[in-house]
């Protein structure tokens, strides 16, 4: 609460300061211009130094705010009823900051946040073991799927719970990485969550025990009719070496199809889908982003390898980001058939700057394109093939491939192919 307090009382005015710093800093540059003298150039009708009309009223907006924020502190130590630190007002106006960018995606990490986001990208880290999503209009974050045995599991969270708060701090609305590594911790320690359930009247408060979690980014098996099957759970570094692995133990094992499973996949690195692309692509583009500037990045599979068997691919409403890059570059190639519904529409890519104490920004950069050029923010992608998920399996831990009759469907698609 205390937290919320400060980034909503400051978030207004924060891009003011710095960019009247900004400002500022440029006008000391310019007037620091000296004569040979090595004296700043002083103006002899006004005695002062050598300033535009602009520069003067940026210095002054500046010298108002640094006063308006001395005074909303004073207001604040004097009355707020909790104690805050100069450390905390710090880092409520550094991430108020990014909140002023009114972007979902941008945000700002404390030294300890960015720490938890690289761990968790590298593939394990210490947590409840979940799969997560956050709306990005409501911000409500919701669990996608907890890992099987996982500590999420033991303690009865179940796939559609909502997150509402984190030891009791609520967090709908809060940085979904944010929220992610305050689940994170010690192995054997404890984490409250309590979560919004339907066909419950009150929220349920689970205590988790965390434990090391190794995020099973890929899992596969071949199925009947020597039909491979890999699911993605999410793009990290570890996927790209797991993702190529499957499929040269399947294509081992004699197989004649694949059905890539990209489901309730929420993205992840850029980069690991640029990787399992150029193993599936021929020769050519797999992906471009653009800057605001017009600046154009172009990534190329160089046709070393490239998957040639019937294929489809699975996605559904979670499909997000880089799950989107792959599903809509096998589109546009033609090399594949997606099957599912309509995936998230999440086309635009963020960067992530350390600074230089061990804090990050997270910041949106650019808007990526398929290789046809379809710009697929905010609309998605429409599978080739749509099939809704039959009513209440949604709800399941774990549903067989029997029940699955979007996964019946890809294999139905994919026989056909093969003349089966």
């Amino acid at each position: 609460m205390k937290k919320r307090f400060l980034s909503g009382l400051l978030t207004g005015i924060l891009c003011t300061v710095l960019i009247g710093s900004l400002v500022l800093l440029g006008f000391d540059r310019i007037s620091g211009n000296t004569s040979d003298n090595g004296n700043s150039i002083i103006s002899e009708e006004t005695g002062a130094s050598n300033q535009t009309a602009e520069e003067l009223a940026a210095k002054q907006e500046v010298a108002v705010f640094d006063k308006k924020l001395t005074y909303i502190k004073s207001i604040i130590n004097k009355y707020y009823l909790g104690e805050v630190t100069n450390e905390q007002f710090d880092t409520g106006i550094l991430k108020g900051l990014l909140e002023a960018l009114d972007d979902p995606y941008s945000c700002y990490y404390t030294a300890e946040e960015y720490a938890a986001l690289m761990q968790s990208s590298d593939g394990v880290y210490c947590g409840i073991g979940s799969l997560v999503s956050q709306n990005a209009k409501t911000g409500v974050i919701t669990i996608v799927k907890p890992f099987v045995d996982g500590p999420a599991y033991k303690a009865g969270m179940l796939p559609g719970d909502i997150i509402y708060k984190v030891n009791g701090t609520e967090v709908t609305g809060t940085d979904l990485s944010t929220v992610v590594s305050q689940m994170k911790g010690e192995k054997g320690t404890n984490v409250i969550v309590t979560v919004v359930r339907e066909g419950e009247e009150d929220p349920l408060d689970l205590v988790i025990t965390r434990d090391e979690i190794e995020v099973p980014t890929v899992e596969y098996e071949m199925l009947e009719d020597n039909i491979g099957y890999i699911y993605v759970m999410e793009f990290d570094k570890v996927t790209v070496s797991q993702f190529k692995n499957a499929i040269e133990d399947l294509t081992k094992q004699g197989m004649k199809g694949l059905v890539v499973d990209l489901r309730d996949n929420p993205g992840g690195l850029y980069d690991s889908a640029v990787a399992m692309l150029d193993r599936m692509l021929p020769e050519g583009l797999i992906v471009y982003t653009e800057t605001k500037d017009g600046t154009r990045d172009e990534e190329y599979s160089d046709n070393k390898e490239f998957f040639d068997l019937p294929l489809a691919v699975l996605i559904n409403g979670n499909s997000a980001s880089a799950s989107e890059i792959f599903a809509g570059a096998i589109q546009d190639y033609g090399i594949g058939t997606l099957v599912g519904t309509q995936s998230f529409g999440k086309g635009i890519v963020q960067s992530v700057i350390p600074l230089y104490d061990g804090s990050a920004v997270k910041i949106t950069v650019s808007k990526y394109y398929t290789p046809n050029g379809r710009s697929i923010h905010e609309t998605g992608i429409t599978p080739d093939v749509e099939v809704e998920l039959e009513e209440g399996l949604s709800k399941q831990l774990v549903i067989t491939h029997d029940e699955d009759n979007q996964l019946q469907k890809a294999v139905e698609v994919i026989l056909k192919q093969i003349g089966e």
